[in-house]
């Protein structure tokens, strides 16, 4: 599993070397330049099948709905974690862990420094490792409602810092939702952000999710273990 992901971040790390010598041949930075619309829509669909490929690996080798989720998790830790590995070494970026990226399109753009999506993979395999080596103890059980609780919460927290900013300084989010064509609205959005420049991370949001997430680590770590 882990081979397949990290093939599969080269597949992602490759596409992403051609968009960036085809908009960004002085090297990727912030405002962004406008891009074709026919782009834009392939990226956002580019982004949708990369869901769905890391979904279903976990749906093949896995047949309860809790193990799905965590084989996902895992594959998406992985896949982003080497997603940066292989473009460090394809084209020495980033420069370190602070370097600003754009990191997701859907449904409106997230943007980050690198060590934040890093974090987040990190933790998702955590959840992964803990999940199944749970599921080994406790096949029923293990995540009970706090745990999911905190999880969502965490979750939702670590989102709102990706895109709270860009969200409130370029990307109008009532623009976005305003309109009645997804397309249209992630053209728009590209559009609207050849002016931002992301300045401040909204750190303190994204470590009260981390926080949350980790809470909910370690509860369900400690029914797991309850078990034996």
């Amino acid at each position: 599993m882990t081979v397949f992901f990290a093939a599969m971040a080269f597949l992602e790390s490759a596409v992403v070397v051609y968009l960036r010598a085809l908009y960004y041949p002085e090297g990727f930075d912030f405002p962004l330049v406008p891009m074709d619309r026919s782009l834009v829509t392939t990226e956002v669909a580019r982004e949708a099948a990369t869901l769905v490929m890391l979904l279903v690996p976990g749906a093949l080798v896995a047949r309860s709905a809790l193990d799905r989720f965590a084989w996902f998790c895992f594959g998406f830790g992985v896949w982003d974690i080497f997603y940066y590995v292989w473009l460090k070494v394809l084209l020495d970026w980033p420069a370190s862990l602070a370097s600003r990226d754009l990191l997701f399109l859907i449904p409106v753009p997230w943007v980050g420094p690198v060590w934040a999506p890093c974090v987040v993979s990190l933790g998702l395999i955590a959840l992964a490792v803990i999940l199944l080596y749970g599921r080994s103890k406790r096949p029923v059980g293990l995540v009970d409602g706090w745990t999911w609780a905190l999880l969502c919460t965490g979750a939702l927290l670590i989102i709102l810092a990706f895109t709270l900013d860009p969200l409130m300084n370029s990307f109008s989010g009532v623009d976005l939702f305003a309109q009645n064509d997804l397309q249209d609205s992630q053209a728009m959005a590209l559009q609207q952000g050849r002016a931002y420049i992301p300045e401040r991370f909204p750190w303190p949001w994204f470590m009260a999710g981390c926080v949350a997430v980790i809470a909910a680590l370690i509860r369900c770590l400690r029914r797991a273990r309850e078990a034996d």
